[in-house]
């Protein structure tokens, strides 16, 4: 069937298939094609099946013949790629392209067809030096200060919030109405609030009347005048005066409990003095710490990585990758994709505007996960098969189908095989603590954004 095959690589891990096709098959499936069409269409003056090719031919040959070489351009590409290098078999999720199609069309008879594909293909590119590297990573050291505002923070979470008979103060929660009123001190329409309720010192409320509230009692009544200055954020009132009758409802205070044994009891029944508490505070603080400080060791270690080999990742794989991203991406918003669409239709976005800047994102995540793979591949990980069974009988106790627990046996195997790799570029690498970070600063969520 196949005359001659070639490859070229082009860029961005894609690559041109040349294929020509002989003129005697083409011609043979083209006489195929016409004997079942002969077969099976009916035409008037012939009984079915008694259609003489001739005139089939003569009636339907180049459509026929443009349908039936199409078919054997598709099965000459498939015997193709069956006898192409594994280096360059198409990814599962590219779809060879036929290039230059009108350039092939009229088919003419008895010659030969030269057509070529292109596809992307995995990244082709060398494995750089992952063993006996140094790699510098954040000194962060866990401060006493940080155990104190987590035991602080317990605290707030158990305290208990008390009605207060006394004037109010900053920290305390007041429960109020306010309106506005007019210069002959008529309320004001469209103004009104009703049992609005904040902290004092906290400026959540629109007016910012904080300080205004601060020494009023519950049940009290207050008219005040308040400016705000031309800079004011109050949105429509900078450099206007105003008049404001507030009524306190409620005054209240958070009674936050002293960091004592009862209070360690309270917090976990493990606990039995404040030490006990305070140890187990620092613990958990201390887990949390060495962790993203492993995970910074790591992403340390691969940017390192990425930084000694150039890996052109194809486009179908980095759309495959925002894809998953999308999909993820609706799953916490908690609505249809359709009604995600349609809300950023009313915005006059589209998907694409939400996706695009995560694509330089997962370009890179999918550089790291390549080198990953060549590593795990060149180190040949293996999994024991008591461990392998284990797992699978955890995951896999309702799949009864065999063929099923075949597959998914496999991809379990290979992840534990996955999860070698960090562990294996810990121990043969050397990782120096570099520049200080607080503690505060490196554990937020925005270090390293």
């Amino acid at each position: 069937m196949i005359a001659d095959k070639s490859i070229k690589e082009l860029e961005n891990s894609s690559v041109a298939l040349t294929v020509t096709v002989t003129a005697d098959t083409i011609e043979n499936d083209y006489q195929a094609a016409l004997k079942k069409y002969a077969a099976d269409v009916q035409i008037k003056g012939f009984r079915k099946g008694k259609v003489p090719v001739s005139v089939l031919e003569g009636k339907f040959g180049k459509a026929i013949r443009e349908e039936s070489t199409f078919n054997t351009i598709e099965n000459a590409l498939k015997e193709a790629l069956t006898e192409v290098e594994d280096k360059y078999k198409p990814l599962s999720f590219s779809t060879p392209e036929l290039q230059d199609e009108e350039n092939l069309l009229p088919f003419e008879p008895n010659k030969d067809i030269t057509f070529t594909v292109h596809y992307d293909i995995m990244p082709i590119f060398e494995t750089p030096q992952y063993k006996g590297l140094e790699i510098t990573y954040p000194k962060v050291t866990l401060s006493e200060e940080a155990v104190t505002a987590e035991l602080d923070k317990l605290r707030e979470q158990n305290a208990m919030v008390i009605d207060k008979d006394g004037a109010a103060e900053m920290g305390d929660i007041v429960t109020l109405d306010y309106v506005e009123l007019d210069e002959e001190k008529n309320e004001v329409p469209g103004t009104e609030r009703k049992e609005f309720v904040f902290t004092l010192g906290s400026s959540t409320n629109f007016y910012q009347i904080d300080e205004d509230v601060v020494g009023m009692k519950s049940g009290e009544e207050k008219i005040f005048t308040k400016t705000y200055a031309e800079d004011s954020t109050v949105e429509g009132y900078a450099g206007k005066t105003i008049t404001l009758k507030v009524n306190v409802q409620s005054v209240r205070f958070r009674d936050i409990p002293e960091l004592d044994d009862e209070f360690a009891q309270d917090v976990k029944e493990e606990y039995k003095t404040v030490d006990d508490l305070v140890k187990a505070t620092r613990e958990k603080l201390q887990a949390a710490l060495d962790a993203k400080l492993e995970n910074e060791r790591l992403n340390a270690l691969s940017e390192a990585l990425l930084e000694k080999t150039t890996i052109a990742v194809p486009q179908s794989m980095i759309d495959m990758e925002v894809e998953q991203s999308w999909k993820r991406y609706i799953q916490q918003i908690g609505l249809s994709e359709e009604q995600v669409l349609q809300f950023l239709k009313f915005q006059n976005q589209t998907k694409e505007d939400i996706t695009a800047p995560w694509r330089e994102a997962a370009a890179k995540s999918l550089r790291i996960q390549l080198i990953m793979e060549k590593i795990k591949e060149a180190e040949k990980f293996t999994v024991e098969e008591e461990e392998l069974n284990k797992v699978v009988e955890e995951q896999l106790k309702d799949v009864i189908d065999q063929a099923q627990l075949d597959y998914y046996r496999n991809m379990i195997e290979d992840d534990l095989r996955f999860r070698k790799i960090a562990p294996f570029l810990q121990e043969n690498n050397t990782f120096v603590e570099g520049e200080e970070v607080a503690y505060e600063t490196f554990m937020s969520d925005t270090y390293g954004a």
